[in-house]
């Protein structure tokens, strides 16, 4: 059985400041406890799939640069494949500005920079890698058309599509990328922006996931934060609660989802109890403080069973 999951997407370097309340517009605060650390939608999946339990390889661009150079041997001793993470002259490693105020909500502010330089030929180079994959997941910090190439190739030899729709284009994601996605996994707001349907409740949050489907998506799994996730077994909306806790920061919690999902489908777990283990992973991550700080290992949700 194959159990190698492709993760392609970004890679950034987080400046996170922890501050009273997120900044109005023109507003100036006083933040305390800053820190720098490693994050990005795709590394932080990556990172998730890996410490939970899966056999990860991730395909990325980074910045020639000390912060690409940090990146690349801290996702190597992870130990993930990092053999199709190309350091790239002439841009910067992508870098995020994240505020985390008291409640642990955050606002986030991505500058792209190598994560953009991302392609179709880097898709290309790295096929062995497709030919023992289970899975592909990705997100939307990394170039559409590339996505399309990873999604297609992915098809090609039989493994599983699943889309993190984050961040949400301001364009409607092609008929060609939907088509070929098993598994779509948005939170709340973007399941509305893909439906139309604003999810308020168990109703509202079926009609979200009937729309998507019939944009040709396999599955909807709509995660709600402290509500659990969302999705329809045989046409039935089931809502699978998470775990109670005290939120101390948001980052990466909906990464450390899709990682965590990935890794129970590669195992051959079924879809509702795959995301019961993502919700306890995800429950967990919201605990501490960073993206990559963040993310459990698989043996701490088993100790938490």
């Amino acid at each position: 059985m194959k159990r190698r999951i492709i993760v392609v997407g970004s890679c950034n370097t987080d400046m996170v400041i922890r501050v009273d309340h997120l900044p109005l517009p023109g507003e100036t605060i006083i933040g305390h406890d800053f820190m720098t650390n490693q994050g990005g939608k795709g590394a932080n999946q990556a990172v998730a799939v890996q410490r939970l339990g899966g056999e990860t390889a991730f395909i990325a661009r980074l910045g020639n640069d000390d912060f690409g150079a940090k990146s690349l041997r801290l996702l190597t001793e992870e130990g993930i494949n990092t053999e199709f993470v190309r350091l790239t002259d002439g841009v910067s490693t992508g870098v995020a500005l994240i505020p985390v105020d008291d409640k642990g909500e955050n606002s986030i502010i991505v500058s792209s920079g190598a994560n953009a330089c991302l392609s179709k030929a880097d898709i290309e180079a790295a096929e062995p890698l497709f030919e023992e994959a289970s899975i592909l997941l990705m997100q939307l910090e990394t170039p559409v058309p590339t996505l399309i190439s990873a999604a297609r190739l992915a098809k090609q030899y039989g493994a599983k599509v699943v889309l993190n729709p984050a961040p949400y284009p301001k364009q409607p994601l092609p008929a060609e990328l939907l088509e070929m996605v098993d598994i779509i996994t948005p939170n709340e707001t973007e399941a509305a922006g893909m439906s139309g349907v604003r999810v308020t409740d168990e109703d509202s949050a079926l009609e979200a996931i009937e729309a998507i489907q019939r944009q040709g998506v396999g599955r909807v799994i709509i995660t709600a934060g402290a509500a659990g996730a969302y999705t329809s077994i045989e046409g039935r909306l089931v809502r699978i609660p998470s775990e109670s806790v005290e939120v101390v920061d948001t980052t990466a919690a909906g990464d450390t989802f899709c990682g965590a999902l990935c890794v129970a489908l590669s195992k051959g777990t079924d879809i509702a109890e795959a995301i019961r283990f993502a919700n306890k992973a995800a429950s967990l991550s919201v605990t501490r403080i960073g993206a990559w700080m963040s993310i459990p290992y698989e043996r701490e949700i088993v100790l938490s069973s």
